[in-house]
């Protein structure tokens, strides 16, 4: 999700020695590689979809791991945040790894929040987005903007593990994120509450992800999508034609909404449209045109729009 600076931390604060030893007792067996190389880079899954713990899957309905299962206090720092969640993992970075810069430019990111807890950490672990730079401490909680790039430095010799999940918010998480703060001075209101292991032993509560990709996107998403994309468009002669396009495409796309919505026998039509955007765009030079985050337009486009406005088999 894109924000209006690069990082905001929530003003909460965890345990990481009581989530660090949660993590150990788990054991290394659930661990895996993220890359194809063996660049220092590491997850443990603890949501995914139908709690496939080898599962990388961005839809479908999301289920706890038997990893997060073991892992009653993890599950309580998610229940505590107030959110629905998606795609949640342990993730480690050996030291004197990297994670490369890179943007999340996936459809699944667009509406998105992705919140670290680091769990084990030290001064040396940088986190780079856009203009700006933080070391996340032990225990706090953060989000960033995953619209622009970003990447992370671990420049000492020790492991680093965070808690990542990823969320589209709820209501107490949005209460949270209204008392946000950036990096930076903060005024004496600026308090944390400690949210520390719950003694009375009650199970956590955790709302799910259901229903996270649409079978054909509705016109209103798919318009969306597309002036935030033209907003994101660096200046360039040829976006108005092209904006004048996807403006045919958009309202096409309702006509046909309005008399199919999302039954199948309506998708060879909805397909022949998308086909057609396709090459409009392509003849009118679409994919020379950048955005500001320095990733082509057409792929962001085919990324948020023209990939998922009809499902894949």
């Amino acid at each position: 999700m894109k924000l209006q600076v690069p990082f905001l931390q929530l003003p909460v604060l965890f345990d990481a020695q009581a989530m660090a030893e949660e993590v150990a007792a788990v054991g290394p067996r659930w661990w895996r590689g993220r890359t194809q190389r063996d660049d220092g880079n590491s997850a443990l899954t603890l949501i995914t979809t139908g709690g496939d713990p080898d599962s990388d899957a961005l839809d479908g309905q999301m289920r706890p791991t038997p990893a997060l299962q073991q892992c009653p206090y993890l599950m309580q720092v998610l229940e505590s945040l107030g959110a629905t969640w998606g795609r949640a993992r342990l993730m480690r970075l050996n030291g004197q790894a990297e994670v490369r810069a890179h943007v999340d430019i996936n459809y699944y990111w667009r509406e998105r929040m992705r919140v670290h807890v680091p769990i084990v950490t030290t001064p040396s672990v940088r986190f780079q987005c856009g203009e700006g730079e933080v070391n996340m401490a032990a225990g706090e909680c953060w989000i960033f903007d995953t619209w622009r790039r970003h990447r992370v430095l671990n420049q000492g010799n020790d492991t680093r593990i965070h808690l990542v999940a990823d969320t589209v918010g709820g209501e107490r998480f949005w209460d949270l994120l209204a008392q946000a703060r950036p990096p930076g001075m903060r005024g004496p209101e600026w308090q944390p509450r400690l949210i520390g292991p719950r003694a009375d032993g009650a199970a956590p509560q955790l709302d799910l992800e259901n229903f996270n990709a649409p079978a054909v996107m509705s016109p209103w998403e798919l318009r969306e999508h597309i002036v935030f994309l033209l907003g994101e468009a660096v200046p360039d002669p040829r976006i108005g034609p092209i904006q004048q396009a996807l403006l045919r495409f958009a309202r096409r796309w309702h006509a046909l909404w309005a008399a199919y919505g999302d039954r199948g026998e309506g998708l060879p039509r909805y397909q022949r449209l998308l086909a057609g955007i396709r090459a409009e765009l392509d003849a009118l030079g679409a994919g020379q045109i950048g955005p500001k985050n320095e990733l082509g337009f057409l792929h962001a486009l085919g990324a948020h729009v023209l990939d998922m406005a009809v499902a894949q088999p």
